[in-house]
């Protein structure tokens, strides 16, 4: 695993020496070199004492090495700025560099300091490249609200180091000591629920994502939210018994939330703004599954994290570049985009459908794992499960007949399809998204 990290950290001088394409050429070979050792040695546990990646940290550090790839691909309004290209590139090297320590530290304390710095490119990445003047006030949202749950978090690492004597995730599964306070559940989850976000949390994620700039929208929905589900599978692998307890609590916030902010969708007039607001319905039901616990609820979530990350950027990557063009998110003004970008609308219904949740794809996978143990939980969740998954394809619809049907805007005059590039992006979002369901059994062997 370590070769990987040298490489990334060798490109990171290359930023004021290469060309982006050549450097994106360079991520997507690191990407493959992984897939490939990745299959070689998986379902062995590749760590040391500090780094290394098991089956469960695998998926989310190839997700992690796409999406940045694609992100060079997505962010072509930023290379017209010849002056800030090199630090741009180097917040996304320095952004992937800190999630792939994320995902590969197998103590807990390096866990929280490298969850924490990743904050810091993604902090960059709004207030530099954001495109109005309301970034400043998603920035200090998104710093603040991470931050106000972090120190909790830290304190009770150390808690835990105190009661266990190791701060070794591997370790700290087997031990299964119970003698975890009331306190230190609600602290050691408090950071991952704002970092999901759950619902009551959720405030700083549409306004982040509202002013960021594609590649910030793209890692956002990609990967960052998936840090919170990542962190609670590994806090459970110790803290079972306690959450058997007290998990009742965020099953029932999550799940009527989900619901609310599902009604919030559908009153959005802003294309990246109901994205982003159903990135938080989906990540509603991916906490729920995981908080009962059971074996399809904690592979459910793997999974659905894993196809969310995929179908949500791919969304946010066909908002911006209808944004290009018009100039405008606005639905008012997005609409009979069938007229003016015929083929681009079939992108627009595959990942619409993916994001309903429609077979093949691996959201589908996700969503069936979930619900099976949302109900075998209680068959009291009967009630919001039906609402959200009604709900979920009722935004979806709205959002593509919206866009894609009605007259034209009568100030739109020109026709443009789209470049290679775009239709590249979005054809490496959507192929892992209905194809990596042919290696289902991948997600559901890794407990």
């Amino acid at each position: 695993m370590l070769k990987f990290l040298f490489f990334v950290i060798f490109m990171t001088p290359l930023c004021f020496v290469l060309n982006y394409w050549m450097l994106t050429v360079l991520l997507f070979v690191v990407s493959f070199l992984f897939l490939i050792e990745g299959y070689m040695v998986f379902g062995f546990c590749n760590f040391s004492y500090y780094f290394g990646y098991d089956v469960l940290s695998y998926g989310l550090i190839f997700l992690s090495f796409w999406i940045c790839c694609l992100m060079l691909l997505a962010s072509s309004s930023v290379y017209f700025n010849k002056n800030f290209i090199n630090f741009f590139l180097l917040s996304i090297l320095f952004l992937l560099l800190f999630l792939l320590f994320t995902f590969m530290s197998s103590n807990l304390f390096m866990f929280y300091l490298f969850f924490e710095s990743s904050l810091i490119p993604t902090f960059f990445l709004v207030l530099g490249w954001g495109y109005q003047p309301e970034r400043i006030q998603a920035g200090i949202y998104l710093l603040f609200y991470t931050l106000f749950a972090s120190l909790p978090l830290l304190v009770s690492i150390f808690n835990v180091y105190d009661l266990f004597d190791t701060l070794n995730i591997y370790m700290l599964g087997i031990i299964q000591n119970y003698s975890i306070g009331v306190y230190s559940y609600f602290s050691l989850l408090l950071a991952f629920l704002v970092k999901m976000p759950m619902f009551i949390f959720h405030l700083w994620l549409p306004k982040a994502h509202v002013e960021a700039p594609i590649s910030g929208s793209m890692i956002l929905a990609g990967v960052l939210l998936k840090l919170g589900g990542y962190g609670l599978l590994r806090m459970f692998s110790f803290m079972s018994v306690m959450g058997m307890k007290l998990n009742y609590i965020w099953v029932g916030i999550c799940l009527v939330g989900g619901v609310i902010v599902s009604l919030i969708c559908m009153c959005q007039v802003d294309l990246k703004s109901l994205i982003a607001y159903s990135s938080v319905a989906h990540m509603g039901i991916v906490l729920s599954g995981l908080m009962t616990l059971s074996y399809w609820g904690l592979s459910g979530s793997y999974t659905l994290m894993l196809a969310h990350g995929l179908c949500s950027s791919g969304l946010f990557c066909l908002a911006n570049i209808t944004y290009e063009r018009l100039g405008s998110r606005s639905f008012f003004v997005n609409k009979g985009l069938i007229n003016l970008m015929p083929s681009m609308c079939l992108w627009w219904f595959l990942l619409s459908s993916c994001n309903m949740a429609a077979p093949p794809s691996m959201n589908l996978l996700g969503e069936i794992g979930l619900l099976n143990s949302i109900l075998s939980w209680s068959m009291i969740t009967m009630i919001s499960i039906i609402f959200l998954s009604f709900f979920s394809a009722a935004y979806t619809l709205y959002m593509y007949s919206y866009t894609q049907h009605g007259k034209l805007v009568s100030s739109l005059y020109s026709c443009n399809s789209g470049y290679f590039r775009e239709y590249l992006v979005l054809v490496l979002h959507w192929l892992p998204l209905n194809y990596i369901i042919l290696k289902s059994d991948l997600f559901f062997n890794w407990l």
